[in-house]
């Protein structure tokens, strides 16, 4: 397959911009939210974080991978790459339906999606509407949800074990088995397609929001998908399995800034031969489905597509991994068939070769820069501002990163020197200065995490790479996002060119 002659940026890349990374779940609680287990939602938190945002000046809102998670909440291990986390539905929402008539405030979640469901199913009835955007809506995701709601029903049955561990028959997914399951399991089947329904309605009435307020949603979309999901149990054929559904190789990076044994992730490699044959479908019905929730998105470790580390399944680390070619020019080719314009950001951390930057910039994608990482002692560190380009993000840290005053703070004393001397020895304390830098930037789009906007320390920190415990449950305090806060933002934004024309 052959290049596209122009694949170009997103024109979001036209103008100087700024946004916010916050990831839904850390939205904060709302008092008369109908139930509040540890996770942020999409009702009116979520409305009032994107008026925060207009306030201040930006025009982005950046996320994690929105799908539903395993009992770690990583967002990078889903159990689909199409579903939506209900652990992000508003349930007041749910209760203004009467969809949660007669049901206490303290129930589960869990609890009140199944009383939700049965109300709903009840209403479908009565209201030809709700059964009309219902049908579209199934109809629309047949290719991605039937197989979802069963993998989910049956994965309930089988004690949340993993597919690989199910009876043979549902592990090789026998056409008779896999019928008379569906039968069986109807209710809870129907009630999956309801819960995703929901998120999706539910979804689309932020992002119309958004829309309203000139934010942009950026969301990310992982070059894995986990071993434990729908899609891999549905497409075993497209990923290297033995015959019993266990990887053969199993993905993850070597030794490297974050871990001397690198990293083990665990999720299984594609079978690149037979997805070239049928066109790279798989990936191209992926990308569409994150194109109905995002008007921007960054494709983690996007190294892997020109080289990946393929890790023996039986090794306990990293470490005996070795480099595999993939084929990415053939795979964004087919990406940029359908759209030379697509709105695509590569995120190109750790070790870069110059094959994986010359592939980035064939299709024209933006890279990432981590201000963070500039500070080794090196003029010609790529992470300094002055070493930066037009196209490409600048972060002060990601997800993956500390807190700016966490890291500031944990600094020795001849780099935290070296960072104040670069700077300008600002008399503002850190994190400030670092913001001002990624704002400074000549990069188009400046994204800062919503920890560093509030100078938090290391207690807010979202991930450490390589740990399994704590990760992923920061939440933000909705008393934070005052109005004086948003108007010392948009000053900044306002004086670095960021706010958009209209």
């Amino acid at each position: 397959m052959t290049v596209p002659a122009s694949p170009a940026a997103s024109p979001l890349f036209n103008e100087r911009r700024a946004g916010v990374l916050l990831h839904p779940t850390s939205l904060p609680a709302v008092a008369d939210e109908f139930h509040d287990d540890g996770n942020g939602a999409l009702g009116a938190a979520a409305f009032r974080f994107l008026d925060f945002l207009a306030e201040a000046g930006f025009s982005l809102w950046q996320m994690l991978p929105i799908g539903p998670t395993h009992a770690d909440r990583s967002p990078y291990q889903l159990l689909s790459a199409h579903a939506g986390n209900t652990g992000m539905i508003c349930l007041r929402g749910l209760r203004d339906r009467q969809w949660l008539e007669g049901a206490m405030p303290g129930v589960t979640r869990r609890h009140a999606l199944q009383i939700a469901a049965l109300r709903f199913q009840r209403e479908l009835r009565a209201n030809p509407e709700l059964a009309g955007r219902y049908q579209a809506f199934r109809h629309a995701q047949a290719g991605w949800l039937d197989d979802f709601a069963l993998f989910i029903a049956l994965r309930e049955t089988q004690g949340d074990t993993p597919w690989w561990q199910w009876p043979e028959p549902l592990r090789r997914r026998d056409a008779l088995a896999l019928a008379a399951a569906a039968a069986t399991l109807r209710e809870r089947v129907d009630g999956v397609g309801f819960e995703q329904f929901v998120f999706f309605e539910q979804w689309q009435a932020l992002r119309a929001r958004a829309k309203a307020r000139g934010i942009y949603l950026f969301g990310d979309m992982p070059i894995f998908v986990s071993h434990d999901s729908a899609d891999v149990w549905a497409h075993q054929d497209q990923f290297q399995l033995d015959e019993s559904g266990c990887p053969r190789v199993v993905a993850g990076v070597p030794p490297d800034y974050f871990s001397a044994t690198g990293q083990r992730w665990g999720n299984p490699l594609y079978d690149w031969d037979v997805m070239r044959a049928r066109g790279f479908d798989w990936w191209l019905h992926r990308l569409r489905g994150q194109l109905d929730y995002f008007d921007l998105i960054r494709i983690d470790h996007f190294r892997g597509f020109e080289a990946l580390w393929e890790i023996p399944a039986q090794a306990a680390t990293a470490v005996e991994g070795r480099w595999v070619s993939a084929p990415g020019e053939a795979l964004l080719a087919a990406f940029f068939q359908h759209d030379p314009q697509l709105p695509l950001v590569a995120e190109n951390l750790g070790v870069i070769t110059e094959a994986v930057e010359a592939l980035r910039h064939r299709f024209h994608l933006p890279g990432m820069l981590i201000l963070q990482f500039a500070f080794d002692g090196s003029p010609r560190n790529p992470y300094l501002p002055h070493r930066h380009d037009t196209l490409e993000v600048v972060y002060t840290g990601t997800h993956d990163n500390d807190t700016t005053l966490g890291w500031y703070q944990s600094l020795d004393e001849a780099t935290r020197e070296r960072v104040n001397a670069y700077l300008g020895h600002s008399s503002d304390p850190m994190p400030w200065p670092l913001l001002r830098a990624a704002l400074a930037s000549v990069a188009r789009l400046a994204m800062l995490p919503m920890q560093d906007l509030l100078g938090l320390d290391s207690g807010a920190r979202m991930n450490v790479p390589g740990t399994g415990e704590g990760n992923w449950r920061w939440r933000l305090d909705a008393s934070a996002l005052t109005p004086e806060l948003a108007g010392r933002l948009r000053q900044l934004l306002s004086l670095y060119g960021r706010i958009p024309s209209p």
